[in-house]
């Protein structure tokens, strides 16, 4: 599965459409300014993200990269991934593909003491 992102212009503006007919989970992730979420990855399922208020760091396979507002990124299963929250709160539209399932994290490095596999 993947995100296929579609752009339908409206005499009124456009939509973006993401998901069509697909098993999905929708959250908008709130990431306060200096914490961290887990360094994890997941083995059933991907995930989109978008960045919707603020900046916020997405960390990628060790990579850093910093999320404005608009920037998009695909994160395939197994990939490690976490966000870290910048000067402001800053908030992410996360879409997942596959079986969502809060067990299907594996944290390899956490800052609020839940178990690191």
């Amino acid at each position: 599965m993947e995100i296929k992102k579609v752009v339908v212009d409206k005499p009124w503006g456009k939509f973006e459409q993401f998901t069509l007919n697909q098993k999905s989970t929708v959250k908008i992730l709130t990431v306060e300014p200096g914490t961290r979420l887990s360094y994890q990855s997941h083995k059933n399922r991907d995930e989109f993200w978008r960045c919707i208020k603020g900046i916020v760091i997405a960390v990628i396979d060790d990579v850093d990269i910093a999320l404005l507002e608009g920037d998009e990124l695909w994160i395939p299963r197994g990939t490690k991934h976490r966000l870290v929250g910048g000067l402001h709160t800053g908030q992410i539209l996360e879409i997942s593909l596959g079986n969502f399932d809060e067990e299907d994290i594996t944290r390899h490095e956490d800052d609020y003491g839940r178990a690191v596999k």
